[in-house]
């Protein structure tokens, strides 16, 4: 479960539509504890849940998706599964093969598809040209089984293949490792058949906190700051730059895309961050990964 796991067991319990039956980890004393705060059973092993739930979050460290995954979808459990879908594309593959055999929804964790600063300049988003995005955070108390790329730039790999709805043609990629064996600082290019262009920095060891991602289009641009969830719209309007704040029904992302998943399980409706979804954003994210050590060989070369 991990702190992950522990917020969306808060969230489902707060929800009067849905019962929280159980919490599992391996950890029994931690599951014991959050199971008693919330008023529901602990279990240590997923497949003691099977027959017991309907659906289930799955927060574990990615190298885990496959195997805990696999076994509740062939039974017949809905998937929340935390970014990214799997560790590489034949398990994310086979996830949504099964997801499909059994019938079952399979939502991938891309949280900042529910981030009410997203939705409200969704309007104005019509033809993207330059997109530059910059995620930084101090390095996390969780455990990080994959590089930066796979843990967090993949959030914003994931809205701009929404955004651009183009495949990328060409990728340019940095990245090194400081406080882990994998990359901690990452820098990618990617240009799309669009022709819009991306210019992504992600970071694990930064001071601060940032969220931000422009938008520059033909004849405007947006800057959208993720964490405050703010937009703010740049048009020409004669021979000035016209700056408004756009109206934000601010929310939390979190409990946005629960009740998402929720809605999804009841009404049997596709939902709105598909196992496709997080497959087409992982395959990103392995190509910036290859294009990284590409670079890193050249450079020792």
């Amino acid at each position: 479960m991990g702190q992950i796991g522990s917020r969306h067991a808060d969230i489902y319990a707060a929800m009067p539509e849905v019962q929280l039956a159980a919490v599992c980890d391996v950890e029994a004393a931690r599951a014991k504890e959050t199971a008693d705060r919330l008023g529901c059973s602990a279990v240590v092993d997923s497949r003691e849940l099977v027959g017991r739930v309907e659906a289930i979050s799955l927060a574990v460290p990615t190298s885990l998706h496959a195997e805990i995954g696999m076994p509740l979808l062939k039974a017949g459990i809905h998937l929340l599964i935390e970014k990214p879908i799997a560790a590489d594309l034949q398990q994310a593959d086979a996830l949504i093969k099964a997801a499909k055999r059994h019938r079952c929804v399979l939502q991938v964790g891309h949280v900042e598809r529910f981030n009410a600063a997203i939705e409200a300049a969704s309007h104005y988003l019509t033809h993207p040209r330059f997109i530059e995005v910059h995620r930084l955070s101090p390095y996390p108390s969780r455990g990080t089984d994959v590089s930066v790329t796979l843990d967090v730039m993949i959030h914003d790999l994931d809205l701009i293949l929404w955004l651009v709805r183009s495949r990328a043609t060409r990728i340019e990629a940095v990245g090194i490792p400081v406080l882990s064996p994998s990359e901690d600082i990452a820098n990618a290019r990617l240009a799309f058949a669009s022709g819009c262009i991306a210019n992504l920095t992600a970071s694990r060891i930064s001071d601060e906190t940032i969220r931000r991602l422009r938008v520059f289009q033909e004849d405007n641009y947006l800057s959208i700051d993720y964490k405050a969830q703010t937009v703010e719209l740049a048009h020409k309007q004669g021979h000035t730059i016209n700056r408004v704040q756009l109206p934000v029904n601010q929310r939390p992302p979190l409990q946005e895309e629960l009740a998402s998943f929720v809605q999804a399980v009841t009404t049997r409706r596709p939902p709105t961050v598909s196992g496709e979804d997080g497959r087409a954003a992982l395959a990103l994210a392995l190509r910036i990964e290859q294009a990284m050590r590409r670079a890193q060989h050249l450079l020792n070369v």
